[in-house]
């Protein structure tokens, strides 16, 4: 039996509205065994005292692709799948690194991937997979060129590995059993057109109301979820309708497409960071003016967006979706989310609500006893000053996973 006794801290429980002092949190074999307001009896405990800091849930990103390691990700075509899991075992190490203990794959990761950080081959967070991404052909997952007739097999570069593509009712649920056989955690699908695909327009609609059926029948019977890559209020609308969990992006939603996911219990993945950062530096990486001006077509709803879930009552989880190079802005979201949002909506968003999207709520982004101890201490109050939590991990004193520190320098 191991345990540390977390001492002298002020306690940021995302289910509380204010932070607490005077508090003793026990870990015990990678789990929280007890949170007290009273001294807790732990003769053989390791103590961490931690200074009077400030002690709250590890990070949780719903949105990341670790294997999408460039920004231009027609590059992709000519990296082996060797280069593409040494990027990515750089990638999550770095997510860790910002305090991210746990984060969702929305399209690349595979079980490979997943079994290799629980195993500790792979520095990394907690990792939920989508596998490879499905879509239409002509839509946001063919990253075929226009000269290109036949698909490249998926084991053979590392843009084929992380997207496939299917059609019709029966094509659907071929690859969506496909992908459940491979150990996902969850599906997307693609229901609108993209920013760093070429040739799908934005407001394209992808995939038929039978076709998403068909996904979220065969998801449910394995007892998964299904999400999809959606911007208008046209396609979220289409994706509610067809039993879709969650809704990834949602740049251009309106009232009555939130109205409705608040209706059927759906949530929202925002991602603003990757625009804002694509817009700045993306062109340097070698994305087009067309992807481009797509880029700012769903930039100027980013935050409108979140006001419009607010008032409707979705939950919001924090998400990143960066590319490549740009994944170093991974924090950023943070202080982006401030503009419209409390630094203690903002915290939830990364914590509680990622938990629940991820079908762990009471085991992870919380302090409950019997909860995973994910665990972060930040000098300072991020409920005073959010910028903590947005500089990529240089305020964060200690990084806990699973009861184990990853970081400690209190």
């Amino acid at each position: 039996m191991t345990q540390k006794l977390f001492t002298n801290f002020s306690m940021l429980d995302p289910e509380r509205d204010e932070i607490v002092g005077g508090h003793e949190l026990l870990v015990e074999d990678g789990f929280i065994r007890e949170v007290s307001d009273k001294a807790i009896a732990a003769a053989q405990a390791d103590v961490i005292d931690c200074g009077g800091r400030v002690l709250m849930p590890g990070l949780i990103d719903a949105h990341v692709h670790a294997v999408l390691n460039e920004v231009n990700i027609r590059a992709l075509e000519s990296q082996p799948l060797t280069l593409m899991t040494a990027h990515a075992m750089r990638l999550l190490g770095n997510m860790l690194d910002r305090g991210f203990t746990t984060v969702r794959d929305t399209g690349g990761s595979d079980w490979g991937l997943r079994t290799a950080v629980e195993e500790g081959l792979i520095t990394g967070p907690r990792l939920f997979i989508a596998g490879r991404a499905i879509g239409p052909t002509g839509g946001h997952s063919d990253s075929r060129r226009r000269t290109d007739v036949a698909l490249r097999c998926p084991c053979c570069d590392a843009l084929s590995f992380s997207m496939c593509l299917a059609d019709g009712v029966g094509g659907v649920r071929k690859a969506v059993r496909e992908e459940m056989r491979q150990g996902c955690d969850h599906i997307k699908i693609m229901m609108s057109g993209g920013v760093a695909s070429p040739y799908d327009p934005l407001d394209s609609l992808q995939f038929s109301i039978p076709e998403v059926n068909a996904a979220v029948e065969e998801a449910t019977a394995f007892g998964r979820y299904v999400c999809a890559h959606a911007y208008s209020a046209e396609a979220i609308t289409r994706a509610a309708t067809a039993g879709v969990r969650v809704i990834e992006h949602g740049n251009l939603i309106d009232e009555a497409a939130a109205a409705l996911m608040a209706q059927k219990g759906m949530f929202l993945v925002a991602n603003l960071v990757a625009y804002y950062a694509m817009r700045e530096r993306a062109a340097e990486y070698g994305m087009d003016a067309e992807m481009l001006e797509k880029n700012d077509r769903v930039i100027e709803g980013g935050l409108r967006s979140l006001e419009i879930c607010k008032r409707a009552g979705v939950p919001v989880a924090y998400g990143s979706d960066l590319l490549g190079q740009l994944q170093v802005d991974q924090s950023r979201e943070f202080r982006i989310r401030a503009e419209v949002l409390s630094p203690l909506e903002i915290i939830r968003s990364a914590t509680l609500v990622g938990a629940r999207i991820v079908q762990r709520e009471g085991k992870l982004g919380c302090l409950r006893p019997g909860a995973h101890a994910d665990l972060i201490v930040v000098n300072g109050n991020p409920l005073e000053n959010i910028d903590l939590l947005a500089s990529g991990g240089r305020d964060i004193g200690a990084i806990m996973k699973g009861g184990v520190f990853h970081k400690y320098a209190l």
